[in-house]
């Protein structure tokens, strides 16, 4: 039975169906508690911030892509929290699960086609190989 569980999400739909595969788990285990993770890539806020965003749109950008999320294991009477680090995604996942030792790591898969995926890698395929406890990527 897994207690702690850590889902590593961007908003996609992806992400949604591993939330609710966390769900899933952590109904099986009354202990169980869930983090929700959400990386605020570096790069890509320093972009939008430069194209005119303020960095409260930025933030709200950011915070509607999680509310469905949150609503998903509030919802199903879960016990979450949401945690927002900044880094590089696939690095940053892989430090956090690290550091707390998750007993399991969920995390959406981008989708990559197989050249894509040999040629740029993905988060969830970085995140599989570097984290020390079982990592499911969801499809």
């Amino acid at each position: 039975m897994y207690e702690k569980i850590l889902v590593a999400a961007d908003g996609s739909d992806h992400s949604k169906r591993a939330a609710h595969e966390a769900v899933r788990m952590a109904k099986a285990n009354p202990q169980a508690f869930v983090t929700l993770l959400y990386v605020i890539d570096y790069e890509k806020a320093r972009t939008e911030i430069l194209h005119g965003q303020s960095s409260d749109e930025v933030h709200l950008e950011r915070r509607k892509h999680l509310v469905p999320l949150e609503e998903i294991f509030r919802s199903a009477g879960i016990n979450f929290e949401t945690k927002t680090l900044h880094g590089i995604p696939g690095p940053t996942i892989v430090k956090h699960a690290n550091e707390v030792g998750y007993d399991v790591v969920l995390i959406g898969s981008r989708g990559l086609n197989s050249l894509q995926e040999m040629v740029l890698g993905s988060v969830s395929h970085k995140v599989a190989k570097r984290v020390q406890s079982p990592v499911i990527i969801v499809k």
